[in-house]
C-alpha cells in the first residue's frame, strides 16, 4: 500500500528552520522529521512511500539521493574516484519524489500523485506530525466500516478546530473552534480509498475544505480516535519540544528498534 506524504507546504509559523529547507527537513534528533514518520510507517511493514513536494522540495531529493552519505561512514578515494560505504544503515523503502507545484494547495498535491496510486487504496498523512499511533490497527478500522476515507483525530492542548463526531464514528461536520477542553481535531494519518480523488478538482482545491467537508456530508469519512501520542510540529516551540523528549530519551513516538 501507497503511503503519501504532504511535503511541500511554506512552513511559515517555523521560518527560523524554514528559510532553507522545508519543514519536513526541519531536524529532531539529529534527522528530517520526516525521517520520524516515516520509520514509524515502516516499523509495520508500510514501505512504499510518495512524497509530495513543493517549497524547496530538492532539499528533499537530494536528502534520499545522499542517504547513505547522510546515515553510514564512507572512504571516498578521490584519485580513483570510487566511495566506499561502511555499516549500510539503508532503510527498505521505495521512495517515488515528485514535484507537485509551489504554490498547489494539500488536495491538488494529492490529485497529482493519481498516477502513482493507480486504483488502490492509500495512506496519507501530513510530513510534519509524529504520533505513536498503531498503524496496523488504523487500517483494520478503515477496512471494517467500508467509508471511503478515515481520519485519525486527537485531542490536543485545545488551540485547534474540532470535529463534531457521531456516535459510531462518523464525522459530522467541522468546527472552527472547540466548544470547551476535549474537543476531537484532525491529526492527519488517513486512510483513503482510490475514489477520494474524484472529489479533488485542481491544484487550487485544498483537502481539509471542499473534498473532506463534502465526504462528511455523504457519510463517506470515520475518524480513528487515537488517545495516545500525537504532535505537530508548527512552531519552534514545538520543535524544541520534540527535541528535549528526543534527547532526554522520552520520545513517544519512536516505538522502532
Amino acid at each position: 500500500m501507497k503511503v503519501l506524504l504532504l511535503a511541500g507546504g511554506f512552513g511559515t509559523r517555523l521560518s527560523e528552520e524554514t528559510e532553507l529547507k522545508p519543514k519536513p527537513m526541519v531536524q529532531v534528533g539529529g534527522r528530517p522529521i520526516l525521517w520520524h514518520i516515516m520509520k514509524l510507517y515502516s516499523h509495520f511493514g508500510f514501505n512504499d512511500f510518495v512524497i509530495l513536494l513543493g517549497y524547496k522540495g530538492y532539499v528533499i531529493k537530494e536528502y534520499f539521493a545522499n542517504y547513505f552519505l547522510h546515515q553510514s561512514n564512507v572512504t571516498i578515494d578521490l584519485k580513483n574516484n570510487t566511495t566506499e560505504i561502511h555499516k549500510n544503515t539503508a532503510e527498505p523503502w521505495r521512495i517515488t519524489l515528485l514535484d507537485t507545484g509551489k504554490d498547489t494547495m494539500t488536495g491538488g498535491r494529492v490529485k497529482r500523485a493519481a498516477d502513482f496510486i493507480d486504483e488502490n487504496p492509500f495512506m496519507l498523512t501530513y510530513g510534519d506530525g509524529v504520533s505513536d499511533l498503531n498503524i496496523q490497527h488504523l487500517l483494520d478500522f478503515h477496512k471494517k466500516h467500508g467509508k471511503l476515507m478515515t481520519m485519525t483525530s486527537a485531542q490536543p492542548e485545545g488551540r485547534f478546530g474540532a470535529l463534531q463526531i457521531g456516535s459510531d464514528g462518523t464525522v459530522e461536520k467541522f468546527l472552527e473552534k472547540p466548544k470547551g477542553d476535549g474537543g476531537w481535531i484532525n491529526a492527519g494519518f488517513f486512510v483513503c480509498q482510490p475514489e477520494v480523488i474524484q472529489y479533488i478538482n485542481d491544484d487550487s482545491t485544498i483537502l481539509e475544505r471542499t473534498p473532506m467537508e463534502t465526504l462528511a456530508k455523504e457519510g463517506q469519512m470515520m475518524t480513528y480516535k487515537h488517545t495516545g501520542f500525537w504532535k505537530p510540529m508548527d512552531t519552534l516551540r514545538d520543535k524544541n519540544q520534540l527535541e528535549d523528549l528526543w534527547q532526554t530519551g522520552h520520545a513517544p513516538w519512536k516505538i522502532w528498534s
